[in-house]
């Protein structure tokens, strides 16, 4: 206010200079000038003293000096008159200037608290004919409208991404359901939740997962498709939203509130590419669920649904590979075995070397340790170490340089057990206890440069010996011991593996000499072990096949140097043999190849299966397309369509070589009928339905035209049930169809439309008209409880120009994009109503293309038809 007000008294200071009196004798001032300068210059001019009788003098010979006398006067008046005129004008300034201040204040201190997000605004302060003020309100307006979309985006993001992080933890479907219901209940604030997962087998919804009032609930449900709201959900495949509680919904109570009834549930059904997987289920003491809810919750069951359709497929894979890897196990074992135990002897072999040449620098340094230290003569070979009672190291012989590596000054002085060596500790307590219990044990060391070492210890309690006063521990390397005793067992090991192994195997010579064969060799080529051993291949008489399979063997490996396998057919006493072999070198230490083993394995058992699976595929496959052949004479012509709706499209791509949709086509009289039926599943079992559709709609459209697009689809469910025998008692197939459905009058212009689950677009004079079809199928069991309704019949009455578009699920369920998400619905009306004036030829051409963009390296889910009339 303060700096209002001196701005209006900044304005006022400089409009009161110019007031009337200011003006008034500015004026006359002016006035007076100039007749005075008259008077001067007459005087001048006629040679006049300048005295009245002067002045009185130039007025007689000049007139003129009158009327310039009268200029003082005249000019005052006029001044007055104008200052009079201004002063009006002024008050008038100084209000316009005060009051657009005022606005200019307003406008700015409106612009600042938008600017730092405070939208508390009075909007009685705002000027009605300001327009920049009416803009910040609608800005304003805005931003709040903004800020509340983001929350809700945000919200269910989050929630998104919370559910995401439980789905990707649990590869357990029970833990799963569990983590899932728990993490959405607490983040949606409902009461109580349910995790229904459906069994394939029993066709019921289990509950598996059951968390109410932050615990968790241990409840036993089931409910068949159709039963309660729960299987109502599943069968109808849409979520289920109410307020209206039913009296026999199970509710759990609550130590807080009782056996409150919820004020609203919410149940989703869980659909991966349109099949259940399962229902959630939430309670809320809420009188209303907020929009975002039931969005973040549909939006979810798609990504859970998928995770458990994904959960269930690994399980069933788990399975199958687990029984896949039993059939292989009993054959690769031994084998795996066998070679394991060689290369372990390779290594033991190539150890003991090294251990030999180490040992040989450790006998020369204990040598040179006799010689400078005769004492310890007869210990020269071991190290020698004495401590006091308190574990500290009081003489270590030189010799531990050459043993373990350290210098004896590095051990002196030091607490032995720091390096945690349990063993050497439990001794050393042992020896302290039992004085006169002599203890002998073996473990393993590193030595300073890390290398482990085996050592043997012999502890003696000596410390009532006056020379040496202390625990001695004599102390020798046994490693070559312990490596020598591994080689010899399993040298033993691998004897016994080779004698016992099903597999033949045999190790000779690069020039051919057989150092060992093993029993199965004799089996297979009737040669005797004895006869073998010791000769060249060019001195045994065999099957010339056997004497070429291993000269080849030993050229191909002696020239490579790598190891070889090879499949090969071997004659043998049964007869001809399918063997896979393993030929490999074998190298002593100086890198010299020394002998090279063969390891055959009798695949013929298995070569055989592989070849009856292999005719099989051939006959499965055969047979398939042989049902393509008869599924292709029920598909209509498009051409004979084009000759009816000369102005239409049909874009039909099967997932695979037969297809469960199917574009169906019929003619009578003034009546033209057309529909994009989606039967269940696909390939074969979706072909099969295909075929059902295809001759009831026939027989039902031939036999009464009078018959509306709503009651044809009425006497097609009738008909799919009874077929598939869904209308008795015991049933139990639920397949059926869904369907978009057209009869046209070419008469009078009208269209009648009928789907279940399929929607009809209708574009006209610019605009997109949705007509949606019954949220059920044709077919399935029928729910026993309640009546079903009658398929709604729609009346479009179409127009010239007037465009028509229907369709299976599988185009909008497409996975793909750069995101890898569904086509959508969405997408089919936005391409419609961006290229409204496309020609159908135009339509059926760009959403061929954009559908194979879309889809990309992902593989097709689901059988296509799209279908598009112009009238």
């Amino acid at each position: 206010m303060e700096g209002k007000n001196k701005d209006n008294i900044r304005f006022e200071t400089v409009l009161n200079e110019y007031s009337i009196e200011r003006f008034t004798i500015i004026g006359v001032l002016i006035g007076f000038v100039f007749p005075v300068l008259s008077w001067l210059v007459d005087l001048i001019i006629n040679d006049l003293p300048l005295s009245p009788k002067g002045l009185f003098t130039i007025h007689v010979q000049n007139p003129m000096h009158f009327i310039i006398d009268g200029i003082p006067i005249v000019l005052g008046i006029i001044s007055y008159f104008m200052a009079k005129k201004g002063e009006s004008n002024r008050k008038f300034y100084i209000s316009t200037i005060k009051s657009s201040v005022n606005t200019i204040k307003t406008n700015a201190e409106l612009a600042r608290k938008i600017g730092k997000g405070d939208f508390s605004v009075d909007i009685q302060n705002i000027n009605v004919n300001d327009k920049l003020g009416k803009s910040l309100l609608l800005m304003r307006d805005n931003l709040i409208e903004t800020s509340l979309k983001e929350k809700e985006l945000n919200w269910i993001a989050r929630g998104k991404e919370q559910v995401a992080d439980v789905l990707r933890k649990h590869n357990n479907i029970d833990s799963l359901s569990y983590e899932t219901i728990v993490t959405l209940i607490k983040y949606i604030e409902a009461v109580q939740g349910a995790f229904y997962l459906y069994n394939e087998d029993t066709y019921k919804l289990e509950n598996i997962a059951t968390y109410a009032y932050n615990r968790r609930k241990y409840l036993k449900q089931e409910f068949s498709i159709g039963q309660g709201i729960v299987g109502q959900a599943a069968f109808e495949k849409e979520y289920i939203y109410r307020k209206e509680i039913p009296n026999d919904y199970v509710t759990v109570s609550s130590g807080i509130v009782g056996d409150k009834k919820p004020s609203t549930i919410l149940v989703v059904p869980l659909l991966s590419d349109r099949k259940l997987q399962g229902v959630l289920e939430f309670a809320s003491l809420n009188e209303d669920l907020p929009l975002k809810t039931v969005n973040l919750i549909n939006e979810l069951s798609v990504i859970i649904a998928q995770t458990i359709f994904n959960l269930k497929v690994n399980i069933r894979t788990s399975r199958l590979l687990i029984d896949s890897q039993e059939l292989t196990k009993k054959l690769q074992k031994n084998e795996t075995e066998l070679k394991e135990k060689a290369e372990e002897m390779i290594i033991a072999q190539k150890e003991l070397q090294d251990s030999n040449k180490k040992l040989e620098i450790q006998f020369k340094e204990v040598e040179r340790g006799r010689k400078r230290q005769y004492s310890l003569l007869e210990n020269a070979s071991e190290v020698i170490t004495i401590y006091d009672d308190k574990g500290i190291v009081k003489y270590v012989s030189p010799s531990v340089k050459g043993i373990l590596g350290y210098e004896p000054n590095e051990m002196e002085g030091q607490n032995r057990f720091d390096r945690g060596d349990s063993i050497l500790q439990k001794a050393f307590n042992d020896i302290l206890e039992n004085p006169k219990h002599q203890r002998t044990f073996e473990y393993k060391y590193e030595k300073k440069n890390k290398e482990p070492v085996w050592l043997e210890t012999t502890g003696r309690n000596l410390l009532g010996n006056h020379a040496i006063g202390g625990i001695l521990f004599n102390t020798r390397d046994i490693t070559v011991r312990k490596i020598a005793e591994k080689a010899q067992r399993m040298s033993g090991e691998m004897q016994a593996l080779s004698e016992n192994s099903p597999d033949m195997i045999a190790r000779l010579s690069p020039e051919g000499k057989f150092f060992y064969v093993n029993p199965v060799l004799e089996t297979i080529t009737g040669l005797e072990k004895k006869y073998l051993n010791q000769k060249k291949l060019k001195e045994i008489k065999a099957n010339e096949e056997i004497i070429n399979f291993f000269e080849e063997g030993l050229n191909i490996v002696t020239t490579s140097e790598k190891k070889h396998k090879i499949e090969t057919t071997l004659p043998t006493i049964d007869g001809k043999r399918i063997m896979q072999v393993n030929i490999i070198p074998e190298y002593n230490n100086e890198n010299e190849m020394e002998t090279i083993l063969f390891v055959a394995h009798d695949i013929t058992e298995r070569k055989r299966i592989e070849l009856e699976i292999e005719k099989k595929n051939k006959d499965i496959t055969e047979s398939i397309n042989y049902a393509q052949r008869i599924q292709s004479t029920i598909i209509p012509d498009f051409n004979k369509i084009l000759k009816v709706l000369p102005k239409s499209f049909i874009y039909y791509k099967p997932r695979d070589i037969v297809s469960g949709d199917i574009p169906w086509f019929y003619e009578k009289d003034n009546y033209v009928y057309i529909a994009a039926v989606d039967c269940t599943g696909h390939g074969v079992p979706g072909a099969l339905l295909s075929f059902i559709s295809y001759f009831t709609l026939n027989r039902i459209a031939d036999h009464d035209e009078d018959f509306t697009a709503g009651e044809i689809l009425d006497q097609l469910h009738i008909g799919v049930r009874k077929t598939l025998k869904q209308d008795q008692v015991d049933a139990n197939a639920r397949d059926g169809m869904d369907i978009a459905f057209c009869k046209i009058n070419k008469k009078n212009n009208e269209v009648q439309y009928s789907g279940a689950h399929r929607p009809l677009y209708h574009i006209c004079d610019g605009k997109l008209i949705q007509y949606k079809g019954n949220p059920k199928a044709i077919g399935g069991i029928p729910t026993r409880r309640k009546k079903e309704a009658n398929f709604v019949n729609h009346i479009v009455n179409i127009k010239k120009g007037d465009k028509l578009f229907f369709f299976s699920d599988g185009m909008p369920d497409q996975i793909g994009g750069p995101k890898g998400r569904k086509y959508q619905a969405r997408r089919i009306r936005e391409v419609v109503m961006s290229n409204i004036n496309f020609s159908m030829q135009e339509f059926g051409d760009f959403f061929k293309k954009d559908f194979e963009i879309w889809k990309g390296k992902q593989k097709q889910i689901d059988d296509v038809i799209l279908i598009g009339i112009e009238f």
